[in-house]
């Protein structure tokens, strides 16, 4: 009886498993984001459709690293006076892979990828899944906006038609003159004619005073000075297969470390996921191509939140003080060495309560989020960190409202933590000397981590 019923309890544990399988297949279907929308892609490369080719082949290649975007962002900022081709000798030695390196010498192209990380990480996405469907959005927008008579030829640029095939016809957009680059700042809505997708307005920064003088749109666009950076030029739009092309000898003179190897056939443009960061890829289809992993949890919103450490750093140059040192130098709390709480040795709910202004959610050196930040060189700074100042503010004050009616504004031998919450010191589960913050000993307090 034993022998016969092994068969089938064999029988129904694959059965099982299969059907296990099956589910979590089913659950990971449903939680894919859907693919984009063809008027979806249109409203992402409405600001840039109307580049140069060389500049808008880079521009789509250097969306796929985003922290990589904001780091030579934040280079530039930092070296205001160093321009065209001499940033993007300037930045040889930075590890940023070549297409944003390229970058530096269009301040007015990086700085909104900087500060439009949605945008930026949208439309790499997009390329990455299909970058035929975003040269075809291009070119649809260049047709409309020739047929809308505010693409042309001018001293700044060169408007090529050419019939491709039957029934295709390719809109090639070059520099009058090869040697000087002007970036064309322009409103979607007006140079494309109406906009037709009322769901997905196109994107769109006004051009900056900084790099357009005058910032006037004459017929929907303005043009800012020309700039020298012919040697930041290597990439080009292959229209008819689809994709982005590279030349390896001028990616070479951008970047001496760069990877020959990694370019398919006929110079075509490969992603190199090591520039990635551990940003997180969209669709698993990507994730497949690509070996990029989901990083679940927290460890995948270090992202997002300013944050470059490794999944255990918390607080970056404002840390704890080191490993079990709960009270150092870097105290989650107020601004003393050792004290959580008040003026009192060992008093927890004083001026130095986790409210106060070392608080995790403003904006100290400890901040997660905040411009203030120190020592966190990574992307996407500052998102999503200042909502929590003012719940923490207030949880401050109830510990501290609290803990005065336990032990009163001056307690200090007597509070359970011993003089001083020293190096090693853990404090007892309740009040404010829990990691959690105001009450209990739980770790759900004030700042998200």
């Amino acid at each position: 009886m034993i022998f016969r019923s092994e068969p089938l309890a064999r029988r129904l544990v694959a059965l099982l498993v299969a059907l296990t399988v099956a589910i979590s297949g089913v659950a990971r279907a449903q939680n894919e984001p859907p693919p984009f929308k063809p008027e979806e892609i249109e409203a992402l490369v409405a600001p840039i459709a109307l580049y140069p080719d060389s500049l808008l082949s880079q521009v789509l290649m250097a969306s796929t690293y985003p922290l990589e975007i904001v780091q030579a962002a934040r280079w530039v900022k930092a070296n205001p006076n160093t321009k065209g081709d001499a940033a993007v000798k300037a930045v040889e030695s930075q590890t940023w892979d070549v297409s944003v390196k390229s970058l530096v010498a269009f301040p007015q192209i990086l700085d909104p990828m900087n500060e439009k990380l949605d945008w930026t990480q949208k439309l790499g996405d997009a390329f990455l899944a299909d970058q035929k469907a975003v040269l075809d959005a291009v070119q649809r927008l260049r047709l409309r906006a020739e047929k809308s008579g505010n693409l042309k030829t001018t001293e700044q640029q060169k408007v090529i038609i050419e019939e491709a095939a039957p029934q295709q016809t390719v809109v090639k957009i070059e520099p009058a003159n090869p040697q000087v680059i002007y970036v064309p700042a322009y409103n979607p809505t007006v140079v494309y004619g109406a906009w037709g997708y009322p769901a997905y307005p196109p994107y769109y920064w006004p051009p900056s005073p900084l790099y357009s003088p005058g910032g006037a749109l004459m017929a929907g666009f303005a043009w800012g000075v020309g700039i020298a950076a012919a040697g930041a030029i290597f990439g080009g739009c292959n229209w008819g297969r689809g994709d982005v092309n590279i030349n390896v000898n001028r990616a070479t003179n951008i970047d001496k470390n760069f990877n020959r190897t990694n370019v398919g056939g006929g110079g075509q443009w490969q992603h190199d996921s090591s520039h990635r960061k551990g940003v997180n890829y969209r669709d698993s289809a990507s994730r497949e191509k690509f070996g990029g992993k989901d990083v679940p949890g927290a460890a995948g919103r270090n992202d997002f939140r300013g944050r470059d450490g490794g999944p255990g750093d918390r607080a970056g140059a404002g840390d704890r003080g080191g490993p079990g040192d709960r009270g150092g130098a870097g105290d989650r709390g107020g601004p003393s060495v050792a004290d959580r709480g008040g003026p009192g040795t060992g008093d927890r709910g004083g001026a130095g309560d986790r409210g106060g202004a070392g608080d995790r959610g403003g904006p100290s050196v400890a901040d997660r989020g905040g411009p203030g930040a120190g020592g966190r060189d990574n992307a996407f700074q500052g998102v999503g960190g200042g909502a929590a100042s003012p719940r923490d503010l207030d949880r401050g004050r109830a510990s501290n409202q609290s803990m005065a009616n336990r032990g009163g504004a001056g307690a200090s031998a007597g509070a359970r933590p011993s003089a001083g919450a020293g190096a090693g010191a853990r404090p007892s589960g309740g009040g404010g000397g829990a990691r959690g913050g105001g009450g209990g000993g739980g770790r759900g307090g004030g700042g998200r981590r």
